[in-house]
């Protein structure tokens, strides 16, 4: 179904956060453009707690859960950290160590090494 390739596969889920569902919509276009992401899921409004400026703080803001490969995270970041509102944007990527194969070529497949469009 999808073409083999020889480079080593090593796919993560990057987890962002925006304000506003719209910010999300614009950044993940802009990464999917780059065929930076292959797809991602923006999960609508969670509530979120941290430390910012020795305060402790609440926002609403919109989960980015985007799957793509550790070869791509630096030109990833740099777009997102572009585009984004928050001046330090939480972008963090985990190891995919499983899962349906199928699945995975297809993510893959529509990425590509440069992070440039084909």
């Amino acid at each position: 179904m999808f073409a083999e390739t020889t480079r080593k596969m090593t796919s993560i889920i990057v987890f962002m956060t925006t304000a506003t569902k719209q910010e999300a919509r614009k950044i993940v276009r802009s990464l999917l453009d780059r065929r930076l992401i292959a797809c991602a899921n923006i999960c609508s409004s969670v509530e979120s707690h941290f430390m910012w400026k020795d305060k402790i703080e609440e926002a609403k803001e919109f989960l980015v859960l985007m799957k793509s490969d550790k070869k791509l995270f630096a030109k990833l970041t740099k777009t997102v950290k572009d585009m984004h509102s928050y001046e330090v944007p939480e972008i963090l990527a985990v190891p995919i160590v499983e899962g349906f194969q199928p699945y995975l070529k297809w993510l893959n497949a529509s990425l590509t090494e440069s992070g440039e469009l084909k």
